[in-house]
């Protein structure tokens, strides 16, 4: 029986250890992908990307990818920022924010969120859709600018309503996204300075 029970668990191991190289490359394409369609949805009109780069904001243990966007001449007209929050009400949230060369918010994907279904789930919609009598929308507001938290929290956007952590966790990665400091621009190697903004589900 032991040598039964150990040929079995040895041979269910190989096929999942084949299955999984089977299909490693198929899932990173389309992992890459799915990226590359985010940043180009949160980004103003450019040409080509730059060489990617990572950042570590002081006081946080997990780094930032950034993505320069250039035009046709090499200029700077944006950057895709990779951030995330933790303070989700069931955890951790990869947003995909777009930053245009005056610093404004062009766009954003959330990547991947486990949010309650018909509450923190609206994040995508509606902080993108302007709602009449609401703060809500943060398409084209300055991070440096606005209060990027909750008006329940004295700041300048609203929460969804009856998800008020899932709405202070998303600004929470948009502050992050925001708060970049010294980074090197990937084009011209110059150092850049980028100002951090001030400032249960319910």
């Amino acid at each position: 029986m032991v040598i039964t029970l150990f040929v079995v668990t040895m041979g269910a191991g190989a096929i999942l250890g084949f299955m999984n190289e089977l299909t490693a490359d198929a899932i990173s394409a389309s992992q890459t992908k799915a990226q590359e369609e985010a940043i180009a949805s949160v980004l103003p009109k450019f040409d080509k990307l730059a060489k990617s780069y990572k950042v570590l904001n002081k006081g946080d243990k997990d780094s930032l990818e950034i993505f320069p966007a250039l035009d046709a001449n090499g200029n700077v007209v944006g950057r895709a920022v990779k951030t995330y929050t933790n303070n989700g009400f069931s955890g951790h949230i990869d947003i995909m924010v777009g930053l245009d060369n005056t610093n404004k918010i062009s766009g954003f994907q959330v990547l991947q969120h486990q949010e309650t279904p018909g509450l923190g789930s609206k994040m995508q919609e509606w902080f993108s859709t302007p709602k009449e009598g609401k703060n809500n929308s943060i398409i084209g507001l300055d991070p440096s600018k606005t209060n990027m938290t909750v008006t329940k929290d004295g700041g300048d956007i609203d929460a969804i309503t009856a998800a008020t952590i899932s709405s202070r966790a998303f600004l929470d990665a948009l502050r992050r996204a925001s708060a970049i400091e010294g980074n090197t621009d990937a084009t011209t190697g110059a150092t850049t300075k980028h100002n951090e903004s001030k400032g249960g589900e319910s």
